[in-house]
């Protein structure tokens, strides 16, 4: 096992070591402009060394198999001017049973994936010939080593299937786009109904319609979600905890936003997009209580964050970022969501997400794909509107939840939310 051979080098001189080794294979087929522009097949190897030497850590990577000493002594020089190592490595613990490998994505053929692209450009084509279409269809396989001086060992094969469309229509000097993607570690993908989704909001934008500025409810699909738990996600974030950028900085176990609001980071959903036995730095992962009824229960660790903050890590290495982020649903429909509202905005997709001070839930974008909703029915698509608020003022003020969860690219899975009240600028 190259892993442990790597730490029995760098053990020669560090008090602890880790070493990990992804070998990658991929095929990816890319459509642009309705036509097949490229079929890529390649292979990656990423080799990673982190080492304890003299209480300090260094790292170091490479993509060339053959310069494993290489790879170790730079991470021993690194160590010199790293940073204070305030944790160990972890012991041998194994990780928990979840499906991450789909033997059938391995057979699928160019000429299979090439018509999976072909098939989804005709049915966007046959709604309207005037879009122009870009899909991509990509497979892989990743075969991991990890290895650590504690004795945590494991080698991982995992398998991953990625099926997206984009569409642009020109109509003057308007220009709209809509688009779904998904990304699973199985086959299961319906790239029809990814094309069924792209057209929807096509349909729904085929008649331009104004909106007045002012207070009002405000429909976040689950694509549009991302408004919100872009905020959350990084408020959740032990690190930002720990530096006390976060708003959440002593409020565990306090609630924070409406009783009818919980989510859970869960990287153990068979086949999911980032679910995996264990995190990067050889942790067993497990599920994740972030929010339960509107009290915050957990912040995310790696061991760094959480031996620095004095707790345990929650398996969030490296960066206590998130696996698969899942909000739990209610019991709304979205098609009540929508009869219900007498006027308000239908939120699908937003330009400049992640500007501002996200961090502590603040946000102003634009509505890159945005509605007007009327007497409980969508009228027609918006422009030219901006959407302002904070995260969690938002989730205080919770009018509904949807009762059906969709992945999002496949690292979010949230109902649709409607929120009583939020500010929409229109010009």
């Amino acid at each position: 096992m190259i892993a442990k051979k790597l730490i029995d080098q760098a053990m020669k001189k560090a008090q602890g070591a880790q070493a990990s080794i992804n070998q990658i294979e991929s095929t990816d087929v890319s459509f642009e402009n309705d036509r097949l522009k490229s079929i890529k097949s390649s292979q990656k190897t990423h080799i990673s060394v982190k080492v304890i030497l003299n209480d300090r850590i260094g790292s170091s990577h490479t993509t060339d198999i053959n310069d494993l000493d290489g790879v170790v002594a730079r991470a021993l020089e690194s160590a010199e001017f790293g940073s204070p190592a305030h944790f160990k490595f972890p012991s041998q613990a194994k990780g928990p049973d979840v499906k991450v490998y789909d033997r059938q994505i391995l057979p699928l053929t160019k000429d299979t994936m090439i018509n999976i692209g072909d098939e989804m450009i005709s049915l966007v084509k046959k709604y309207n010939p005037e879009i122009l279409v870009h899909a991509g269809v990509t497979k892989g396989i990743v075969q991991q080593q990890f290895a650590n001086s504690a004795g945590q060992s494991y080698t991982t094969e995992t398998t991953k299937f990625d099926v997206g469309l984009h569409g642009q229509l020109t109509r003057g000097r308007d220009i709209l786009f809509s688009w779904d993607s998904l990304t699973r570690k199985n086959k299961d993908i319906d790239h029809r109904q990814i094309a069924a989704k792209t057209i929807h909001w096509f349909k729904l934008a085929e008649k331009n319609v104004s909106l007045k500025s002012g207070t009002m409810p405000v429909i976040f699909t689950p694509a549009g979600l991302s408004v919100l738990t872009l905020g959350l996600r990084m408020g959740l974030n032990g690190k930002s905890v720990l530096l006390k950028s976060s708003p959440l900085i002593n409020k565990l176990g306090e609630k924070i936003v409406d009783e009818r609001f919980s989510c859970t980071d869960n990287p153990l959903l068979d086949y999911a997009s980032r679910s995996e036995s264990y995190d990067e730095e050889g942790i067993p992962h497990q599920i994740t209580p972030l929010i339960e009824n509107g009290v915050v229960k957990n912040f995310l660790y790696d061991l760094d964050t959480a031996a620095r903050a004095k707790t345990k890590t929650t398996g969030h290495g490296i960066g206590c970022g998130p696996t698969n982020f899942v909000v739990k649903t209610g019991n709304t429909s979205y098609e009540e969501m929508i009869k219900s509202t007498k006027e308000g905005l239908l939120v699908h997709s937003v330009l400049g997400l992640g500007q501002g001070n996200p961090i502590s839930g603040e946000f102003s974008v634009n509505v890159f794909l945005g509605y007007k909703i009327e007497n409980g029915q969508i009228a027609g698509r918006v422009k030219n509107v901006m959407l302002a608020g904070n995260t969690y003022d938002a989730l205080k003020n919770i009018d509904c939840i949807g009762n059906q969860a969709e992945w999002v690219s496949g690292a979010l899975l949230t109902p649709p939310i409607k929120i009583n009240k939020l500010s929409v600028i229109a010009k």
